[in-house]
């Protein structure tokens, strides 16, 4: 399954086939972007879940065997070769043959290889890095082995090839550099985050502002933006605020004394309906 895009994260199984009525994925993976037992499970899961037809019965699932490639060490073993089924854990009896997962790794392979073991001879071209290297696996003679370089050659230089390699290529690239952004403006805002807390402190101690500058770094529109809205330092416009409001509070409240004393004057008499003065 492609991405829509190069370099968009994607889960993409190099290979999928039917062979004798077992389900077969060829996973072809040659950095390591961690979790890879768990990614190895996910493919056997979806290879093996996407084989059971609508109202099919679930003893009608093939074996499934998921196949990786691997161009780094994944497991503290000397072997290339890992093979795993699901087993009970003290008797060791199997669960079922339909799950296995099977795993190549190229690092751990010898360095010289030779015609007779064909399955370290296949997996010899696909460690091959170089020109070189492909040359000397040709010398060796065997039909199967040339026929796959010869194909491999045919495709390299198509136009198509080419460009989906540049697009993977500017992928990498795009990707690299975008990490690397994070990572520096990351870096310069711990950086500034510690300049910060140490002019809180300083102004805390009443340093003058021209020392914490040359202390920290931070210049006067930086301080003023990060310290002093933390610091409880009263700025005038509120001030000007709070002197408006006990203004206010204060007219207020003569307003209402003065009701109050005009109340205590005159009162109204509910028998005539109208103010009468006190004598």
């Amino acid at each position: 399954m492609p991405p829509e895009t190069w370099g968009e994260k994607f889960c993409r199984l190099d290979i999928n086939m039917d062979v004798n009525g077992q389900r077969m994925d060829l996973e072809v993976q040659v950095g390591d972007e961690g979790d890879y037992e768990d990614r190895c499970l996910y493919y056997w899961a979806r290879a093996f879940s996407s084989a059971l037809p609508a109202k099919g019965r679930y003893r009608d699932l093939p074996r499934t065997i998921v196949a990786s490639i691997v161009a780094f060490k994944l497991f503290d073993c000397e072997e290339y070769y890992s093979e795993y089924m699901p087993m009970e854990v003290t008797r060791h009896t199997l669960l079922t043959d339909k799950e296995r997962i099977i795993v190549f790794e190229l690092p751990k392979l010898p360095k010289e290889v030779t015609a007779d073991n064909g399955m370290e001879l296949w997996l010899s071209l696909f460690r091959a890095k170089t020109v070189e290297e492909l040359d000397a696996l040709e010398r060796m003679g065997v039909p199967e082995v040339q026929e796959a370089i010869h194909a491999y050659r045919d495709i390299t230089v198509t136009p198509e090839f080419r460009e989906a390699e540049r697009l993977r290529s500017k992928a990498r690239h795009d990707e690299a550099q975008a990490v690397y952004t994070a990572e520096q403006r990351g870096r310069q805002e711990g950086e500034s985050s510690k300049a910060v807390d140490i002019a809180k402190k300083m102004l805390r101690r009443n340093r003058p502002l021209t020392e914490i500058i040359e202390d920290t770094g931070l210049n006067t529109d930086k301080i003023s933006a990060g310290v002093i809205p933390n610091t409880p330092a009263v700025s005038f416009s509120a001030f000007a605020r709070c002197l408006f409001d006990v203004i206010v509070i204060i007219g207020c409240s003569y307003v209402f004394v003065g009701f109050l004393i005009i109340q205590r004057n005159n009162f109204i008499d509910p028998r005539v309906g109208h103010i009468r003065e006190q004598r």
